[in-house]
């Protein structure tokens, strides 16, 4: 992607949020339209060499010439800074993402389907137990055994968390192997694994278009009349 696609992205956020319906917008009250300053070419060559990986070519032109983070889909794009001297992206969930393994490849396939099964065939049922306590007691275990096996650190190895949805649904941006540039939900908190966001037609949603879709439509919201 070249950096002419982000040239007026910045004027355009600026826009959208001084406009007369701009609070109509979905989660214009989290981000306020505040975008954070563009990184430099060094300190994204810091931040890079900190983590270990190149970050995708789109993700990065963003960086540099619209903001570290701010304002974006849904509640906003998660910044990422300089504290105390290492880099890191906060957020509500961004600590879900090992910066150590930034450099390790996404995952290809999800869990084991046999283990998935097996551990959803042992979810406990209230009906099976005399004392409620003893059902509490049982289904607490249960819930420790499924985030185990959904909430693996190695599921998420290559990503980093850049928005929350509410209610702790999120979506992350890939950034090392052959997902790398794309976004992908996630509903685990519903028992809804990981999954890409997708065009109409199949083909997976990469950052920018991910980026300026939403910018569209804030657009359209926020600059009617009201």
């Amino acid at each position: 992607m070249t950096d002419q696609w982000w040239a007026d992205v910045r004027q355009r956020v600026e826009a959208a949020g001084a406009g007369p319906a701009s609070s109509k917008v979905f989660g214009a009250l989290g981000h306020k339209w505040v975008l954070e300053d563009p990184l430099t070419q060094g300190e994204l060559a810091e931040l890079e060499a900190q983590i270990g990986v190149r970050l995708p070519e789109e993700y990065r032109g963003f960086l540099l010439h619209v903001g570290a983070g701010g304002a974006g889909p849904a509640y906003g794009l998660f910044p990422v800074r300089r504290v105390q001297g290492r880099w890191r992206w906060e957020g509500d969930g961004a600590d879900l993402a090992d910066l150590s393994r930034l450099a390790e490849p996404f995952p290809d396939q999800g869990p084991d389907p046999d283990l998935v099964n097996d551990v959803l065939a042992q979810r406990p049922e209230e009906e099976d137990f005399d004392d409620i306590e003893d059902f509490d007691d049982a289904i607490e275990a249960w819930d420790e055994r499924w985030e185990a096996v959904m909430f693996a650190p190695e599921r998420t190895a290559g990503a980093i968390v850049i928005s929350h949805l509410g209610c702790a649904q999120r979506e992350w941006l890939i950034i090392s192997g052959s997902h790398r540039g794309t976004i992908w939900s996630d509903c685990r908190v519903d028992d809804v694994d990981l999954a890409p966001l997708l065009h109409e037609d199949g083909t997976p949603v990469r950052f920018a278009r991910w980026y300026t879709d939403w910018l569209e439509k804030a657009e359209r919201t926020a600059l009617s009349t009201p």
